[in-house]
């Protein structure tokens, strides 16, 4: 079942996932769309929220990379760190 995306966490998702290298990029949307979608459906939200995309964002990226993520989040504007994220 596919779950709504609140239209701004769309546009962040994209912006983010254009920040990931092209040899990578479709299997990163894929991994971390199904993943928001499933912290969407597991926190019983009705559509996918910010925190959904961040959470599916940290799970889904190697560690090792957990810097240049959270750089990528900032220059967008994101807060992770409001989600429990260092």
């Amino acid at each position: 079942m596919s779950i709504a995306w609140e239209k701004t966490t769309k546009n962040k998702f994209d912006q983010m996932i254009d920040k990931i290298p092209f040899a990578l990029r479709e299997i990163a949307r894929d991994k971390v769309f199904r993943s928001a979608e499933q912290f969407a459906q597991n926190n019983n939200h009705t559509e996918i929220i910010e925190k959904d995309m961040v959470d599916a964002f940290f799970k889904e990226t190697p560690g090792g990379f957990h810097g240049p993520l959270t750089l990528d989040m900032e220059e967008l504007g994101i807060d992770y760190k409001q989600y429990g994220y260092p």
